[in-house]
This record gives C-alpha cells, sequence and structure tokens, in this order.
C-alpha cells in the first residue's frame, strides 16, 4: 500500500485542494461528477464485458475507469469508480444495483427490529477491492483522488423505499412517526459512512466528498431536526485526518447554510441557484462547488461556452471556488465538449489575488454590504438546532 501521507504531499499544493482550502493558487480547477462513465465510449467498450458490480469489485478494473476521464479531459481531481450503496451492500443486507433501475433493497428496512441486522462495517474485510483500487489508483494518478461515501440519508431512503424513489413516502412516515428508530437507523449509518471515508483516506484519498443526493426534499427545518446531526458527526469524524470535506445535494438550495454548518470545508451548489447567491448563503471560511447544468451539455457549443463564462463570473475569481457541474455528467453527452470546457476553464478562469476588487458579476447583482462586494451569510436556524440538539441525545439514551 502506498504511504498516504506521501500520497497527500504529492498533492498539497494542486489547484483543486488549495481551492478545497481557499489558498492562494492561480487556476480554477475543474471535475465532474459522473465524469467517469457512459459518456465515455472507453467506458462502454469495459461495460460491454463486465457488469456494473462486476467493474466497481474488481480493482484492476475500478482503477481503469477511474483513470479514463483523467487521460481525456485533463481534469484537476479523480473520483473513485464505486457506488454509495456499496458499503451497505457489503453488510449483507440484500442490497443490488438494478441496470436501469439503480439500487434495490430485497428486504427494506422499516421497523426497530429491522434495525438488528446492521452491524459495524469493517472496511478492511468487508471492502476489499474498493480499497486495493484506492491503492491501485494514488499510485499511478497525477492529480489528487477524491474518497466517497452517501449520506445517512439518502442511504436510508433506499434502504427504506426499497429502491429509488420520486416521494420519499416511507421515509418521511418513517421518520414523523418513530423519531427513536429513525435516529437509530441513522446512527448506524453515520458509523458506516464514517468508516469507509476513513479508510479510503487512510489508503491514500486526497479528499472526500459526502453526497447527500436526496436531501433537497426536505424542508430546512425537517433537516435541522431529522438529518443535520448525523452528517455533522461524519464530518466531525473525519477532522483529524485533515483532508477536505465536500457536501453536496441535489435542489438543496435551501440548505446551503445547514449543510455547511454540518461541517463541510466545501459545499456542492447544483444549477437550480446561482452560483453567486448560492456563495452568499455559504457562510465564509467554507468554499463552493459548481455549478454549470449538466444539461446545457447537450447545447450547441456557443451556448455551452456562454454558461461556463457566466460561472465562471459569478465565482467572481475567489480562490475557494471548484468548478464542476450541478450534478452528473449525463450519459449522452459528447466527451469532446466536456474537453472544451476544461481548456475554457483553464484558460479562462484567473484567481483573483487576495484583497481584489470582487467583480460585478460575481456579487449577484443588488445591493452589496462591503466595500469588496461581499455581503454577510444568511442567518441560519440556530433555534431549530439547538431544540434539536438535546432531543438526539434524549433519544439515544432512551
Amino acid at each position: 500500500m502506498p504511504d498516504p501521507a506521501a500520497v497527500r504531499a504529492r498533492h498539497v499544493d494542486s489547484p483543486f485542494i488549495r481551492a478545497c482550502r481557499g489558498l492562494p493558487h492561480d487556476t480554477v480547477p475543474v471535475w465532474f461528477m459522473r465524469q467517469a462513465g457512459r459518456a465515455l465510449a472507453e467506458y462502454r467498450a469495459v461495460r460491454e464485458r463486465h457488469s456494473f458490480e462486476e467493474v466497481i469489485h474488481t480493482p484492476e478494473l475500478a482503477a481503469e475507469v477511474t483513470l479514463q476521464p483523467i487521460r481525456r479531459y485533463g481534469v484537476d481531481a479523480a473520483i473513485l469508480f464505486s457506488d454509495i450503496v456499496t458499503p451497505v451492500a457489503a453488510l449483507g443486507l440484500g442490497v443490488t444495483i438494478e441496470p436501469g433501475v439503480g439500487p434495490v433493497v430485497a428486504h427494506p428496512i422499516r421497523r426497530m427490529e429491522d434495525l438488528d441486522r446492521l452491524r459495524r462495517l469493517e472496511p478492511e474485510s468487508d471492502l476489499p477491492d474498493v480499497l486495493e483500487t484506492v491503492d491501485l489508483l494514488v499510485a499511478e494518478l497525477p492529480v489528487p483522488l477524491i474518497g466517497f461515501a452517501g449520506a445517512p440519508f439518502t442511504i436510508a431512503s433506499y434502504l427504506i423505499e426499497g429502491g429509488p424513489s420520486r416521494s420519499y413516502a416511507r421515509t418521511k412516515a418513517l421518520m414523523f412517526q418513530d423519531e427513536l428508530t429513525w435516529h437509530r437507523l441513522l446512527d448506524l449509518l453515520a458509523e458506516v459512512t464514517l468508516a469507509s471515508l476513513r479508510a479510503q483516506v487512510a489508503h491514500g484519498a486526497s479528499a472526500v466528498q459526502l453526497f447527500d443526493s436526496w436531501a433537497g426534499a426536505l424542508s430546512p427545518a425537517d433537516y435541522a431536526r431529522y438529518v443535520l446531526p448525523h452528517s455533522q458527526r461524519i464530518m466531525e469524524g473525519l477532522e483529524d485526518l485533515e483532508v477536505p470535506r465536500i457536501h453536496f445535494g441535489v435542489a438543496t438550495g435551501e440548505l446551503l447554510t445547514l449543510m455547511a454548518q454540518a461541517g463541510a470545508d466545501v459545499v456542492g451548489v447544483d444549477w437550480r441557484v446561482p452560483l453567486a447567491e448560492g456563495r452568499r448563503r455559504i457562510p465564509e471560511g467554507v468554499g463552493f462547488q459548481g455549478n454549470l447544468e449538466p444539461a446545457v451539455c447537450l447545447a450547441p457549443w456557443e451556448l455551452v461556452e456562454t454558461r461556463v463564462r457566466d460561472v465562471l463570473a459569478q465565482a467572481g475569481g475567489r480562490p475557494d471556488h471548484v468548478f464542476n457541474l450541478g450534478h452528473g455528467v449525463l450519459p449522452a453527452t459528447d466527451p469532446g465538449v466536456l474537453a472544451r470546457i476544461v481548456e475554457v476553464v483553464h484558460e479562462e478562469g484567473k484567481v483573483r489575488e487576495p484583497g481584489a476588487e470582487v467583480p460585478t458579476a460575481a456579487a449577484g447583482g443588488g445591493d452589496a454590504d462591503g466595500a469588496d462586494g461581499a455581503r454577510p451569510a444568511e442567518p441560519t436556524p440556530t433555534d431549530v438546532l439547538e431544540q434539536a440538539a438535546p432531543r438526539l441525545r434524549r433519544l439515544r439514551r432512551e
């Protein structure tokens, strides 16, 4: 196994790592969620011979697929090719990934007694293929590797619903009707996620991203009461590792402040919120990532280029911005378009010097409150958080 400290030292001055830390650097870094996948012909060639699950459980194949977009696009970071349900699938819960459907759970978890089927994750024995993939990648990658995992709410939604859902009706019913079971389930899932992420870092990942893909289905008050304490526990459990922690969810524009409060170093902004407004909702000291709409990549190049420049303008050349899509690459995307996006970001995405004036476009219009165009962070629902914390402690004692 490569020395993880030596691996991270090799990338400490990369644009991606410095942006995650808000440190000075020259060029805006860029990577894409789902950059490895069906948009690439070389990935489809692998899938013609191997199933998705076979790929993620064969280190040589998973490493190859992770490397493909690095070679093709010249992005500034790689993200491990795996799946957010891989850790819970390793626990023997009957989780499979069905083509065209997604994660499917043979025996959903919906009652307190179902929690007995969950156990602690032992990454070295439960996820040996994943960790061997990390070993292979960090020995070869010229850029930092991002490890990742699913956040407790999103994983819980699959385990409760039995598969993907549009309404999350069963998930919310359990959350509202049986708060004790809900919090105990998310406690257990937080332990699983934390163990997985710590293991990936121990094997050389230089950063991690926590995907709370479906948290946008919640109101800020419900997120604060039922979800935030568990995501916060994960972020706090990673703090001693001193790697950047990215927090992302879809349709989470109203949750950005809370997602930062969970302990993230960087918060991902999806395309539904103008990036300048997303930046305003994220407290100072926390970076931001995003947020080109994935479907824009299907448009004529002139429109794509205009939208890329708009994202850069709204970011204002801040040193804490990482360019990305607002969600994952769509399968129909032309890889040549993604390569051109990387070129534009690298050529035109210049990071301003500390103390330099923020361009007008970056202030998001309206009235700026400071001389540099910055605005104070949006007030957070602290009152809700203060009420939620003792309630959770009481439930854990019962």
